[in-house]
């Protein structure tokens, strides 16, 4: 075992906190407040090489290893959680599924201005009555011989609105149940493809997220990626590397709320010294950092088996569930840390805490996680 990086992957980690701390961070507290993500970010992170870290440089990717994406995301995320589903949504769920799945030409026409961020896509698979049951999808493509008609809605769609491209996961033939599933290329300016209401949310709040909705929309067969009835099994595989860019996002937005909370604890002073010297406050740091870094070490693992063309679902699994439950409790205790200045904006530490939440919830729920790793104990 080597729990070194190598000299790309630290070059990736400075490349990664340099843009997050002169970039991202001037600002951020107004993108959360505002709702909104600039477009010239969007271009920046693309012309950083942060928007197709994974791809192949044929198709104007990076090229790198998983461990480098994961990296990338944690230190975004460290300062701006909004940036970092952004870039996970992009890199694993939109290229990697084209990549890995995709024909060659629809690798030309799209995935090579999706890794350099001309464009940045959606994943679309929840609906109304289709979150963690993903079989469940009343988003129907009707096959009418040389085009599918897709008629349906998506809900809570990152990037919704700003995407120009989609990977909409729709049912063909309910007889078949899952196997019944497609997965279309849908662009945006399609007629009947329309984009519903912002929602207003919680955290990561400058990431636009919209329901989608679509009414006789033509999608032509060359669109669907892979065999018919492959889009779930297309769906369960993108996630599974999903699930590694949101642990990595859990792990970035803890170890940035730990790094407030110490920097806070050195400088703050409570009856003539810096709180750091209470023991109280040493134990709760000593935890926390204990934590991030048994977080940091399984997404690692689940990163590099995923490099190794392992078998990564379990690891991937108990990364994004570890993770995302230290996220929410290490950003908790921040703020108990910062006292009253950490229940306002000034200090990021309440936005870090909005954000961590989400972590727990999308690309598959705590709960869902831990039904993948049963599954996979009983193998």
């Amino acid at each position: 075992m080597d729990f070194n990086l190598s000299e790309e992957q630290m070059a990736v980690q400075q490349a990664a906190r340099d843009f997050a701390q002169s970039v991202l961070l001037p600002g951020v507290i107004e993108r959360d407040t505002e709702q909104k993500f600039d477009k010239d970010l969007l271009r920046q992170l693309g012309e950083m090489g942060f928007m197709g870290m994974m791809v192949s440089p044929e198709y104007g990717g990076g090229g790198m290893d998983t461990v480098c994406y994961a990296i990338a995301i944690e230190e975004i995320s460290k300062v701006d959680a909004s940036a970092s589903v952004i870039m996970s949504v992009n890199n694993s769920l939109v290229c990697w599924g084209l990549e890995a799945f995709g024909n060659e030409a629809q690798k030309q026409k799209y995935l090579t201005r999706l890794a350099t961020g001309e464009i940045i896509g959606a994943f679309c698979l929840s609906e109304p009555e289709a979150g963690s049951d993903a079989t469940s999808q009343h988003t129907t493509a009707e096959d009418k011989g040389d085009y599918y008609l897709l008629n349906g809605t998506k809900n809570w769609i990152t990037s919704g609105n700003t995407a120009s491209v989609c990977l909409v996961m729709a049912q063909t033939d309910s007889g078949k149940g899952h196997r019944g599933i497609n997965c279309l290329i849908v662009e945006k300016g399609t007629e009947g493809f329309s984009v519903g209401r912002k929602e207003d949310k919680m955290g990561i709040r400058a990431s636009d997220t919209h329901s989608l909705m679509f009414s006789d929309v033509r999608v032509p067969k060359e669109n669907r990626i892979g065999p018919d009835g492959f889009g779930f099994k297309f769906a369960m595989g993108t996630l599974n590397g999903g699930r590694i860019g949101i642990a990595a996002q859990a792990l970035g937005i803890a170890a940035g709320a730990y790094e407030l909370a110490l920097h806070y604890a050195l400088e703050r002073k409570t009856f003539g010294s810096p709180i750091f010297e209470h023991q109280a406050i040493q134990f709760k740091l000593a935890e926390m950092a204990t934590r991030i870094e048994a977080a940091r070490l399984l997404v690692y693992k689940a990163a590099s088996e995923k490099d190794q063309g392992k078998d990564y679902v379990k690891s991937a699994a108990m990364a994004k569930l570890y993770a995302s439950d230290v996220a929410m409790w290490v950003t908790t205790e921040a703020v108990q840390i910062h006292g009253g200045y950490g229940y306002v904006r000034e200090y990021h530490v309440e936005r870090l805490m909005r954000d961590a939440k989400i972590t727990q919830i999308y690309e598959g729920t705590s709960e869902i996680q831990k039904l993948v790793i049963a599954r996979e104990l009983l193998k």
